[in-house]
């Protein structure tokens, strides 16, 4: 009787009592391992920081205006340069020169990578010639350049182009060996012909590695450039900054500096920028 009761209050009581509050679903916070939306104009953000620093240090009197004059001198500079015209002359000598060395190094390049890369008997002849040329510097082929073709033009342009087209054969070829051989298989599946197998196939394959190279290509152009124009030049840049050398006018000299900076800065950001367009395909960390 007893129990009866207990177990008639205990389900009394269980009926009385309020029913739980449902807890709210806890939120989970999804933590982003990858390097995040990219930043605007992120890449100059690097460049105004050394700015900023080299003002700074300059305007507290860090700096010995005598080997690093102040960012606001080297302005000045620059402005006389352009008002007298011989900036403009020497950086227009100067970027047709690093123009031509680029067009016939990418050509040599992406020829020989072809070759190299779609045979193997291409690959025999041409791939072990390339690795020596590479393990060589450019610049040290300058003395046997100047005897073969002189100090002219010529030597500089193919000084600058033996520069340009290692990278563009290595980062080329490298991607062109990187295809997935199922494309390969599925084009011989569908009976393409060799000029439709490398359009269809091999170019768009090998394209990412093609513009990792331009970017090593286009800054190998300007290095190579550095060192021709000081070479016997009349004209350029590297040539007003030897001149300003001899005469101790570091201002000029820092003026063809940040003029080089520039120009490869602003170069690398058109490679990437026609790299994000031309791959927007991809789905990277980049992107």
């Amino acid at each position: 009787m007893s129990a009866t009761v207990f177990g008639k209050r205990a389900a009394s009581e269980t009926d009385e009592a309020p029913a739980a509050t449902p807890r709210p679903p806890r939120r989970l916070t999804r933590r982003r391992l990858g390097p995040g939306r990219p930043l605007p104009y992120g890449w100059a953000l690097g460049p105004l920081l050394l700015l900023v620093l080299w003002a700074a240090g300059s305007g507290a009197g860090l700096i010995d205006a005598r080997n690093l004059p102040a960012p606001w001198t080297i302005a000045a500079t620059a402005g006389d340069l352009i008002a007298d015209g011989r900036l403009q002359s020497h950086l227009a000598t100067s970027a047709r020169r690093a123009l031509l060395g680029l067009v016939f190094g990418v050509a040599a390049g992406l020829l020989l990578a072809l070759v190299s890369g779609l045979s193997r008997l291409g690959e025999g002849l041409v791939d072990g010639p390339v690795q020596i040329k590479r393990a060589i510097p450019s610049l040290a082929l300058i003395p046997l350049l100047i005897l073969w073709f002189g100090i002219g033009e010529t030597m500089k342009v193919v000084t600058i182009a033996l520069g340009v087209f290692v990278p563009i054969y290595i980062h080329t070829h490298n991607g062109l060996r990187t295809i997935d051989n199922r494309y390969a298989e599925l084009a011989e599946t569908v009976r393409l012909g060799r000029l439709q197998f490398v359009r269809h196939v091999v170019l768009p394959g090998a394209l990412p590695g093609f513009l990792l190279g331009m970017r090593f290509a286009v800054t190998a152009a300007w290095l190579s450039l550095v060192v021709v124009e000081q070479v016997n030049a009349t004209s350029g840049i590297g040539y007003m900054m030897e001149l300003a050398r001899t005469y101790g006018q570091t201002d000029i000299i820092m003026v063809g500096l940040v003029v080089y900076g520039l120009l490869g800065l602003v170069s690398d950001a058109l490679v990437r920028l026609v790299e994000r367009r031309t791959l927007s395909w991809r789905r990277t960390l980049g992107s």
